[in-house]
């Protein structure tokens, strides 16, 4: 693990701190931090924030020079991170097309698929959201029932996707899809690129216990997309969605990792407010939230270490030992400023008003749950780091 950064990192630092305080100012800096992960605050703005980061070259870090990006380092991509954190920009709208989509097409795509599609997450024109899971195949990806035909040209799609973030705001879809429903279950999926603004596209808001409605329902009936939007070739949407979570998996949820840092001050400062620190058993819950963020920061590194290094730059199954870690973390958290707050904790403002930590607390229960339960992360360690024997299989 390198804990040093090198001259040039440095460099680069300066480069993301002095574009950020010429920047983010105006409606930009008086949004704060707005955003956190199911929230919705500010949106339009955000929108507009993420289209002035595109300006400055900031989308797509990592991405090769030859597709438009920076070829920055993943060190590089951390330190920015850091930068943008510390200075308290506005949450991030384009996840999913850049963290996500990107460096998936970058891997699978065809050359013509790759200039139609990467330039409008670079310039944040175009916002991607993600249609895997079902009612029926959650953690259990490989269950999906959506069923693509080809009609000609044109793939006809029919569908109910389920906890689809931002779907109301995105432009395209990529959508696990069963293509060939003749074969097991893991070797007939395609990976459609699926347009949302387009008959047959229905979007349903799943209001989540913060009041808020980022996740979504959607129904795709007889939805259609071209024939030539298949990424990675037709039945081959399994490896193509495997490497989805591997990003998804490894440095996807690195601003909110760096935000804990924000929520642990909070922790203590709430502790001594309401004169809980002197109780022992709060002070070891405090030091073992300081202990874990720092293992978390330790292991964040040495992954990024292995992943500068490695031939292909892209995160291997190690990645799930970060997110079992943080997502576990975070709820820990949680769980210890509701009880540090005692009743408190229970009473919401008018109109079903959370207060920050409430609303951190009810999210943090699905951190666990999505992007691969722990249960999941669990198996792929055991099985694809350490070697161990598959689960067996329930018949």
């Amino acid at each position: 693990m390198d804990f040093a950064f090198g001259a040039q990192d440095e460099a680069f630092r300066d480069e993301v701190r002095t574009w950020l305080s010429e920047h983010l100012t105006g409606d930009y800096a008086a949004l704060g931090g707005a955003g956190s992960p199911g929230q919705e605050e500010g949106f339009a703005i955000r929108r507009e924030w993420e289209r002035e980061l595109g300006r400055g070259g900031w989308i797509g870090l990592t991405w090769p020079e030859q597709h438009g990006g920076r070829g920055a380092s993943v060190i590089q991509k951390l330190i920015f991170t850091e930068e943008y954190v510390k200075a308290n920009a506005p949450a991030r709208v384009g996840f999913f097309g850049e963290d996500l989509f990107g460096p998936t097409m970058i891997a699978f795509g065809t050359d013509e698929q790759k200039r139609r599609f990467l330039p409008p997450i670079l310039t944040a024109d175009e916002f991607w959201c993600q249609g895997f899971s079902e009612p029926d195949a959650g953690s259990d990806l490989g269950n999906v029932g959506t069923r693509g035909v080809l009609d000609g040209d044109e793939w006809v799609v029919n569908a109910q996707k389920v906890w689809t973030t931002l779907a109301h705001h995105a432009d395209w879809c990529f959508v696990v899809t069963r293509t060939d429903p003749d074969v097991p279950k893991h070797k007939g999926l395609s990976f459609l690129l699926v347009p949302m603004d387009q008959p047959g596209v229905e979007v349903k808001p799943l209001v989540q216990i913060t009041g808020d409605a980022e996740f979504n329902e959607v129904f795709f009936t007889d939805a259609r997309t071209a024939r030539d939007n298949v990424l990675g070739g037709v039945n081959n949407g399994w490896k193509v969605a495997m490497g989805t979570l591997g990003f998804e998996r490894g440095t996807a949820f690195l601003a909110s990792q760096l935000r804990f840092e924000h929520e642990l001050r909070q922790t203590v400062e709430l502790a001594a407010k309401h004169g809980a620190t002197p109780d022992p058993v709060v002070r070891q819950r405090l030091a073992d939230a300081y202990i874990g963020l720092k293992v978390l920061r330790f292991n964040r590194l040495r992954a990024f270490t292995a992943m500068s290094k490695s031939s292909d730059g892209q995160p291997g199954p190690e990645a799930s030992i970060n997110k079992l870690q943080w997502s576990n973390w975070h709820r820990r958290l949680g769980e210890l400023q509701m009880d540090i707050m005692g009743p408190w904790s229970q009473v919401v403002g008018d109109g079903y008003h959370l207060d920050e930590l409430q609303l951190t607390f009810l999210f943090s229960r699905s951190e666990t749950i999505y992007a691969g339960s722990s249960e999941i992360q669990r198996n792929i360690i055991g099985e694809r780091v350490l070697g161990l024997p598959r689960e067996p299989a329930v018949a």
